[in-house]
């Protein structure tokens, strides 16, 4: 059985270390909402409050099915909270997202 998806995080935007901006889908009810664009800031405290959000990307011409990859774990490191697919990571860092 697979694990419930709240969204899927398609490309992400880096400066210093951390995510800037993110490219996502947001799941709605049945289906997906188109692409949205949404901070960091955002991104994390749908994270903190316990949504879950994968790596992925749509599927060409098959609207809501989504190739996914790693799941987006809250890692926290002296103090500081980063987003990432590694439980050991230093920065926020989203392994096989695509950069823009």
């Amino acid at each position: 059985m697979s694990k419930k998806i709240d969204g899927v995080i398609e490309a992400v935007r880096y400066k210093n270390g951390q995510i800037t901006m993110a490219r996502i889908y947001e799941k709605r009810g049945p289906t997906f909402s188109d692409r949205i664009m949404v901070d960091r800031k955002v991104l994390l405290e749908r994270v903190q409050k316990g949504l879950q959000y994968v790596t992925g990307s749509r599927e060409e011409l098959l609207a809501g099915t989504f190739i996914t990859g790693k799941s987006i774990l809250l890692v926290k490191n002296n103090d500081r909270e980063f987003l990432a697919t590694q439980p050991n990571a230093t920065n926020d860092e989203l392994e096989g997202v695509l950069v823009f």
